[in-house]
């Protein structure tokens, strides 16, 4: 019988549960958590409603679409980021129904974060090379230059000081009426704008801002006499700008020779056209890979693939203390 493990995800956003084997994802379900029309956000305790809520149902579609498999190993996602006091209630409904899982099955249980799910997916299929890199986890929570080692061990090098780059975006949307999360509706109108680098860029020691940038499109939204497809090309442009520039402050401070971006505002064609010409622009020879799509925004893949390399880790140190030398 095939030997899976189970991967859990509760994010702030989304839903997901995931099955690897053999160092592929075999089967993977995710639900966007809903928010009310004009709002911009879930408060956490209805975040962990929804979880709770969903849970139980992925699992059992997942595990009916797989067929008769059996669960090696049950992985969830504990912690925003793998940092100390990094914290968010939502986390508690995946780890709570894996503990229990694992319990019942009794088969390990494994945490890890959510940023280091989002860069183990990332992974998939991206074309990037065994060994370091740097990784940009951009969402709605995050917007991050990271350092990653061969070892999957994260360090912080940078990122937004203020707004996060999905935050920027959606908080945009909405105020043009658009429903949460408003970034595949704001991409499609700045797909038909122009943008004219209106927006000056705010960047210093490995950070850059986004809430002047947001200030400026808000006051330009209600000021009128610009078109939102405009407004919106702008708000795309300026986030390859600062991404662009992020990307090249963290190579300056490795020897890294290639990047990986990840995470939701990542999975937007828009913007990764714009970045791939942004940084031909300013010389950029190192190597950028981007997510799949599929699996830039929150997703359990990452989280199911740590959980079956964490328990392959565990045998082969259990092997270990059964090895006795003359």
């Amino acid at each position: 019988m095939t030997r899976l493990v189970l991967g859990i995800d509760t994010s702030c956003y989304t839903t997901s549960v995931a099955l690897a084997g053999d160092g592929r994802v075999v089967a993977s379900w995710r639900k966007l958590l809903t928010v009310k029309e004009g709002e911009r956000g879930l408060r956490q305790s209805e975040g962990l409603f929804q979880h709770v809520n969903a849970l139980p149902g992925m699992v059992e579609g997942l595990m009916k679409e797989v067929g008769s498999v059996e669960i090696a190993a049950v992985c969830a996602s504990s912690r925003p980021r793998d940092v100390d006091d990094s914290y968010m209630p939502v986390f508690l409904a995946g780890v709570s129904l894996g503990k229990s899982v694992a319990s019942i099955l009794g088969v390990p249980f494994f945490e890890t974060c959510h940023q280091k799910g989002h860069v183990r997916a990332a992974m998939v299929d991206s074309g990037i090379e065994k060994g370091e890199f740097i990784a940009m986890h951009l969402s709605g929570g995050t917007t991050e230059t990271l350092f990653v080692d061969e070892n999957l061990n994260i360090s912080l090098l940078g990122g937004s000081d203020d707004l996060h780059a999905g935050q920027f975006v959606d908080r945009v949307g909405v105020k043009m009426g658009l429903s949460f999360p408003a970034g595949p509706h704001l991409e499609e109108m700045a797909v038909k704008g122009t943008s004219r680098s209106l927006f000056k860029l705010s960047h210093k020691d490995g950070h850059c801002s986004f809430s002047g940038a947001e200030a400026e499109a808000m006051r330009l939204i209600e000021k009128g006499g610009m078109s939102n497809e405009d407004i919106a090309a702008e708000v795309y442009n300026y986030l390859a700008r600062a991404i662009t520039w992020l990307l090249m402050d963290a190579f300056e401070k490795t020897n890294a020779k290639q990047a990986l971006l990840a995470g939701g505002v990542a999975s937007s064609r828009l913007l990764r056209k714009l970045v791939r010409e942004r940084c031909r622009k300013k010389g950029v020879n190192q190597k950028i890979c981007w997510a799949k799509p599929e699996l830039s925004g929150d997703n359990a893949c990452g989280v199911a693939l740590i959980g079956e390399e964490m328990l392959a880790s565990a045998k082969e140190s259990e092997a270990q203390k059964h090895v006795y030398f003359d």
